[in-house]
């Protein structure tokens, strides 16, 4: 394949040679010729004098590609640069093939990261809200009973009441308040000082020196709390 396609290439060169050549006489007599060529590794037009041997146009020829043929050097870097370049193009594609299946791989990645990422944030949601639910389970059950317990707490303050019924309406008093606690529900503490996250002040009373200002002076209606969630505010009268 490589003789082929040197007596290609020179045979191509002998064409434009021919054309491009041109005879004279040296001053011993003697035909010398002006041989034009392309180098094939600067890309230029050169010149160089041979002596071409031979009477006949057949003759001349021969020695022409004996003059041709001392130097395939070119050719050969010619042919391997084609070759190489042949190479670069067919390894290019299976270049451009890894790439892209490394870029693949990588969104791939990515989009699995993101997605186990949103599944832990989901999880992790729905068990806090599960752990929410359970705390404040007893919410609902517990607005639906303190109006009783207000109830019982206004029937006890009533006079004339028998000691039996005082101590049954005490007895029931007693076990809602301690069924409440094993909920979680405990009284918010409404004696000291005025605190607006947990008592509502309905009226104020002058302060003075015995009774300072920002103090709760009476309850009207006992405050209950679930956990840190304010069921009720304690609604109180305060010194001002």
């Amino acid at each position: 394949m490589n003789k082929r396609r040197k007596f290609t290439a020179l045979l191509g060169i002998l064409i434009c040679v021919a054309l491009l050549m041109s005879c004279k006489k040296n001053d011993t007599g003697e035909e010398t010729y002006e041989l034009y060529y392309v180098n094939v590794q600067t890309q230029a037009l050169e010149q160089e004098k041979v002596q071409i041997e031979g009477d006949t146009t057949e003759e001349k020829i021969e020695s022409m590609l004996k003059e041709l043929k001392k130097n395939p050097e070119d050719v050969e870097v010619k042919e391997e640069a084609v070759e190489t370049a042949e190479q670069a193009e067919s390894a290019s594609p299976v270049k451009s093939e890894l790439e892209l299946a490394n870029e693949r791989a990588e969104d791939f990645e990515n989009k699995y990261l993101r997605a186990h990422a949103e599944m832990q944030n989901i999880q992790r949601r729905a068990n806090e809200e599960r752990q929410q639910l359970q705390k404040y389970r007893s919410q609902d059950l517990a607005k639906a009973i303190l109006p009783s317990l207000d109830n019982l707490e206004r029937a006890l303050a009533v006079e004339g009441l028998t000691d039996d019924v005082k101590k049954g309406l005490e007895m029931v008093q007693e076990s809602l308040v301690h069924a409440l606690k094993e909920e979680g529900i405990e009284e918010i503490p409404a004696d000291g000082a005025f605190d607006h996250n947990y008592h509502m002040a309905i009226q104020t009373l002058p302060a003075d020196d015995e009774h300072p200002a920002d103090t709760i002076a009476q309850v009207f209606q006992k405050g209950y709390k679930l956990h840190d969630r304010i069921l009720r505010p304690a609604m109180v009268v305060v010194y001002n």
